[in-house]
């Protein structure tokens, strides 16, 4: 049978028309999901591709009940790719080197040769401009976070991995020895050298026997804390008129070699200073050794308390007490510990997705639930309290979850247990409130002179190995002075010091 033309080119046509849907379908599919759509044009899940460290052996698998609710609760599907802390630094250089990373990389070290090459060549997106959008972000990350870790050009490539900026190692002192002698916390370096000769003298323990001294420490975290003391400066460099000046050779760092050299040889120190190791270091304090320690003020309940209760059934953990301010100073910490970044591969659209996912994850909601779990799952609660189990949060690896998103919410930290941790919790409120308003940050994190980079770590072994010498009476301080006028006059150490200055000029928009 034949057809007639105008048939014919009805059929034709209406094979065309049909044949051109299926392909906008398909197409429209296809642009639906690269645009975030279903096929119902609802949002599609956010896919993040992400790689971070992890301290867990085995790290969280890819259904783990955290993760899902997480996933949940961000509207993501998240494809972790989880790197021991052993290897890390090794897996990201290979990585950063070939210049594929996922939507969201942790960069341990965000001022590293390596991630600096990949933002001078344009690699890594510049987040600066779409922060004000996403207020968690913004909120939940220290503000000195953000500001250190800008690059030279004032702009910021990733996302700051947040901490506590108050939560610094600092001088931590014995409380009950302290009330024993009936002495006051000291508040300058001069009181503080009466407290610890009276701790190493006047039998705090009350054994009858001269077995106690003031302070334990490692030679490099005792001469580091106190030159800062001393300076008023975190950190190596010191802003000074228009540009900055090498902490370390400031009169006062040199007055700090004095004062612990006088502290070694009236044997208010360990006498094997030199080759102490953390463990060894907190052994004298737990020790009832040791009337005084540095280290970070969180660390009483579980490093500390439970050893020294055993020799001091008395101890309590506001015992345990930190000391908010010496001499008017007291360091802060940067607020980070590596940042998140996203390379130029990501769309801009996915970007916005990512910072979103951030964002919300930051909100209590989400972090709550690395930190206490699933209700029923992790924790019950009573009276009106979350009761959790440790022991099923670990085993669902829930803090391996902080290694991604890491919220400083005190709202999230659990109630104190029982009264004797209330105690320690409201000292270390206060110590908080009054070094929020009189810590100094460290202005040269981040900073870059290639100057700098070549003349510091060999200067540094060299400024380490003689101030060791000349606390412990091996040198005398001559020969400080020797090293600092001989450095001054470097052409190399002058290069440095003005390349950091003009960085830290350009980073401050000067």
């Amino acid at each position: 049978m034949r057809v007639k033309p105008r048939l014919f080119f009805q059929i034709f046509m209406c094979t065309v028309l049909v044949s051109l849907s299926a392909c906008g379908r398909s197409a429209g599919s296809s642009n639906d999901e690269a645009g975030g759509q279903n096929s119902k044009g609802a949002p599609e899940r956010a896919e993040i591709s992400i790689m971070t460290i992890t301290p867990s052996t085995p790290p969280a698998s890819d259904d783990n009940v955290i993760k899902r609710e997480i996933e949940k609760l961000t509207d993501s599907k998240l494809d972790i790719q989880w790197i021991s802390n052993n290897v890390y630094d090794d897996k990201l250089n290979i990585t950063l080197v070939s210049g594929e990373l996922p939507d969201l990389t942790y960069i341990s070290d965000p001022f590293g040769p390596s991630f600096r090459n990949l933002v001078k060549q344009g690699a890594i997106w510049d987040i600066t401009p779409y922060l004000k959008d996403y207020p968690n972000l913004q909120k939940g990350v220290p503000e000195v976070a953000w500001e250190l870790t800008k690059m030279e050009d004032g702009k910021n490539y990733g996302i700051p991995r947040g901490r506590d900026a108050n939560d610094v190692s600092f001088l931590i002192l014995r409380k009950d020895w302290l009330d024993k002698l009936d002495l006051q916390p000291p508040k300058t370096t001069e009181e503080l050298y009466g407290v610890l000769k009276a701790f190493a003298e006047k039998d705090p323990d009350g054994n009858g026997k001269a077995d106690t001294f003031g302070l334990s420490a490692g030679i490099d975290t005792l001469t580091g804390t106190f030159r800062e003391i001393f300076t008023g400066v975190t950190g190596s460099w010191k802003e000074e008129g228009d540009g900055l000046t090498y902490a370390s050779f400031l009169p006062e760092a040199r007055e700090s070699l004095a004062y612990l050299a006088k502290l070694y040889s009236e044997k208010l120190l360990p006498e094997d200073l030199l080759t102490l190791k953390t463990t060894q270091v907190r052994d004298y304090y737990i020790g009832n050794r040791a009337g005084g320690v540095i280290d970070k003020t969180g660390t009483g309940p579980k490093v500390y308390s439970p050893g020294l209760k055993k020799l001091v059934p008395s101890y309590k953990e506001a015992d345990f007490y930190p000391l908010a301010t010496l001499n008017g100073f007291v360091p802060k910490g940067t607020g980070f510990n590596g940042i998140l970044a996203i390379p130029k591969t990501v769309p801009e659209e996915k970007l916005k997705q990512i910072l979103k996912l951030v964002d919300t994850w930051l909100t209590p909601e989400v972090s709550a639930v690395q930190r206490f779990g699933i209700e029923g799952i992790h924790y019950r609660i009573e009276n009106g309290v979350k009761i959790v189990d440790p022991d099923k949060l670990l085993k669902d690896n829930a803090s391996d979850f902080n290694q991604i998103v890491n919220s400083i919410d005190p709202a999230l930290n659990p109630p104190p247990a029982n009264p004797e941790l209330k105690e320690l919790e409201d000292l270390r409120s206060q110590v908080d409130a009054q070094r929020s308003k009189e810590n100094v940050p460290d202005i040269g994190v981040g900073l870059y002179s290639p100057a700098a980079e070549k003349l510091l770590p060999d200067l540094e072994k060299r400024i380490s190995d003689l101030t060791a010498k000349i606390v412990i009476g091996q040198e005398p301080l001559s020969a400080w002075d020797d090293l600092v006028a001989k450095t001054k006059s470097d052409p190399q150490f002058i290069q440095a010091t003005k390349e950091m200055s003009d960085a830290y000029r350009k980073r401050n928009g000067h």
